[in-house]
This record gives C-alpha cells, sequence and structure tokens, in this order.
C-alpha cells in the first residue's frame, strides 16, 4: 500500500500574493505622493510668506489694468513657481504666480531682489494669455 505524503502547508504570503502585491505596491504609491504633497506645500507656502510675494500679489490685484484684462475678481492660482532665498536683510526672489479671471488666465512675473530689508522690483509684470503686451505693474505706481 502506498503512503501518502501529509499535504504540504504554504506560507502566508503565498496564499495571499495576489492582493498583497498590488495593495503594498499602491500603499508605498500613496506614502510617496503624501511625502512630495508635503514637500510642495513646505516649498510653497515658503514662496508665499515673502514681503516680495505679497506685495506683488496685491499690487496685481489693485491694477485697474489687470482688472480690466481679467475681470473680477482676479484669484491667485495654487502652484507658484520659482525661487525665493532670504538671508536676514538681503535676498532675492524669482517668482511666477498664475492669475485668473473671469475674461481670461494670466501670469505674474516677479524678479526682486532685498537689500538693507527693503525689496526693490526689477521685473513686475502681468503677462495675459492671448494677449501680446505685458501689463507693467511697476509703472502704475
Amino acid at each position: 500500500m502506498p503512503t501518502s505524503a501529509a499535504p504540504t502547508s504554504r506560507s502566508w504570503f503565498a496564499r495571499n500574493a495576489l492582493w498583497v502585491v498590488p495593495v503594498g505596491c499602491i500603499g508605498l504609491l500613496a506614502v510617496l505622493a503624501a511625502f512630495a504633497g508635503l514637500v510642495l506645500t513646505i516649498v510653497m507656502g515658503g514662496m508665499k510668506s515673502t514681503d516680495a510675494y505679497h506685495e506683488a500679489v496685491e499690487r496685481a490685484k489693485a491694477s485697474p489694468q489687470v482688472h480690466t484684462a481679467l475681470g473680477e475678481p482676479v484669484k491667485i492660482g495654487w502652484f507658484i513657481s520659482g525661487n525665493v532665498h532670504v538671508s536676514g536683510p538681503s535676498g532675492d526672489a524669482e517668482l511666477s504666480v498664475p492669475l485668473s479671471g473671469p475674461q481670461g488666465k494670466g501670469t505674474l512675473y516677479v524678479t526682486a531682489r532685498k537689500r538693507a530689508g527693503h525689496w526693490q522690483y526689477e521685473v513686475l509684470e502681468v503677462a495675459v494669455e492671448g494677449k501680446p503686451q505685458r501689463i507693467d505693474l511697476m509703472s502704475e505706481n
């Protein structure tokens, strides 16, 4: 009479591999996306907290030419690009801030240098989509 071998039991991973691997990959991607979002939020918050950003945005929002081109209200977009470096009373900023309104979209461009605690703007203008001429915010004040 032949003897039958005892059935071999498979490991937990072998029994559940069909769902563990995909769920593990999705979980890893979710953690990486959350980390990237956190880093992006910190970077954006750092740029938005500068006086150069605040003053530039206020000047754009107060501009009659920007209101005419984009409509009212002028809204500030979330995704700012560029860089800001401040070290005590000196620094520099190069920013591109998306703007929008009921009549169109545009981009606020800012180039500024901070000397002796005061921001001096080299470029402060709004490019409106579909229009060749930029709105110079430095000439309005």
